[in-house]
């Protein structure tokens, strides 16, 4: 359902990023009891991990007890439902997507046996499925008590037993959750071009549950001490899937399936989707290559057909491309409760970050595309809206709407122009 909105109104905002968890020790009623000792094993490994973190310089002590102790009482939002709308209310945001918490770089609410954001496709499959449905069975009672402000997003560790994945994606469905988070990495598992997925991607699309990857997971036994080399492909991993998904058809087999990339940025995509283009179109570089017959159409219609990106904290570099990427295909995240987000200063980023963007646009980057993509139900979230949303004269943006939607109107046209032969650059925002 939508809401009908005036130019002046204030936004509707939904961050399509943002962290839940227990404190892990409190997983224990929802997890199998078969797993107890297991789980006690875990929890007796927190401190070395943690110690493991800050050795290799993941994990700067100094700042996160800085951060600990400046936001302490913002921070039980992570798990405490009234404390999280305060917060919500706070930053003027309506709704949003829950992902799991961090596992490694803070692991005060890691997700048992490792499967929050450090899910991956090497562990053992047997405890990574017990925490993942631990962590579904909690999350789904906490999105439960404001189902209209929560899509939950359940944690599935795909590349174990194919039934009992489509079977925990059934159960997540039912018990009320709304998006399902697979494994950025398989390892040595196999990759999700084979079509041993093909049952997961059909429940996936049956259910109407978008099907996300998120960054967190890389192979850091490669990386040694050198943690620039880690912030350096983080992103890439979460991204890796969207082209194996791509190139074998999985988008023109299950055309009902929407599959997202969350925290990397979308600054990347740009050319990426200009490479993927020229190559199907037979550019002159791609004409030796064998034709793409899983494809019947040039990857960036997939792209608006059937894929979404979670562009947290995203950048004026970003929104400067956005024509490239697709306004649609750009959804805002706060990240909230985590550092790098925006939380708690969300209102003063937005302002700084999109004073100069058309009204239109930004209402669909900041939460009427996350509304399509997740379900949520604009209308019953408009009264919210009106009472928490920051206007776009907060964020500073100019009274004459008319002239701004104008200027850009040349920047839409060729926001593609590679798709028409034109080669020359497209305008937009100052980084």
């Amino acid at each position: 359902m939508t809401a009908q909105t005036a130019q002046n109104d204030p936004y509707l905002i939904i961050s399509s990023d943002c962290h839940a968890g227990l404190p892990t020790e409190q997983y224990r009623p929802y997890l199998d009891s078969g797993f107890h000792r297991d789980f006690d094993d875990f929890l007796g490994q927190r401190d070395a991990r943690r110690e493991e973190m800050t050795r290799l310089g993941v994990r700067n002590e100094a700042f996160a007890a800085k951060w600990f102790q400046d936001n302490e009482e913002g921070l039980r939002g992570g798990w405490d439902t009234a404390r999280r709308l305060k917060e919500l209310d706070g930053d003027g945001v309506a709704a949003e997507v829950v992902f799991p918490d961090a596992d490694a770089v803070d692991s005060r609410t890691a997700a048992p046996f490792g499967v929050g954001l450090g899910l991956s496709g090497d562990q053992d499959p047997r405890l990574g499925m017990a925490g993942a449905q631990a962590h579904n069975r909690w999350l789904a009672e906490f999105v439960a008590r404001n189902p209209e402000r929560h899509c939950g997003v359940a944690l599935l560790p795909v590349t174990g037993d194919v039934e009992k994945v489509v079977a925990e994606i059934h159960r997540a469905k039912e018990s009320g959750l709304g998006a399902l988070m697979i494994p950025s990495m398989w390892v040595d598992r196999a990759p999700y071009h084979d079509r041993r997925y093909d049952p997961v991607w059909a429940a996936a699309a049956e259910t109407r549950m978008p099907v996300v990857t998120h960054s967190g997971a890389a192979p850091r036994h490669e990386y040694g001490d050198h943690l620039g080399i880690y912030v350096s492909e983080v992103t890439w991993w979460p991204a890796r899937p969207l082209w194996f998904l791509l190139w074998s058809g999985v988008f023109e087999r299950h055309p009902g399936l929407r599959f997202g990339v969350a925290e990397s940025g979308c600054w990347w995509l740009p050319n990426q989707l200009w490479f993927m283009d020229r190559l199907y179109l037979g550019a002159h570089g791609g004409k030796k290559l064998s034709p793409f017959a899983e494809l019947k159409r040039p990857p960036s219609e997939y792209l608006d057909r059937q894929v979404f990106i979670c562009a947290t904290n995203t950048k004026r570099r970003e929104l400067a491309q956005r024509y490239e990427i697709g306004v649609d295909n750009i959804l805002w995240g706060s990240d909230f409760p985590h550092p790098e987000g925006t939380w708690p200063d969300t209102r003063a980023w937005l302002k700084r970050t999109f004073h100069d963007i058309p009204v239109t646009e930004t209402r669909r980057i900041l939460g009427l595309a996350a509304a399509e993509v997740f379900g949520f139900d604009t209308a019953e979230l408009a009264p919210l809206a009106r009472r928490i949303g920051p206007t776009p004269e907060e964020l500073g943006q100019p009274d004459d709407q008319g002239a701004v939607e104008a200027s850009w109107a040349r920047s839409r046209e060729v926001g593609r122009h590679w798709l028409t032969g034109h080669d020359f650059p497209v305008l937009g925002v100052s980084p």
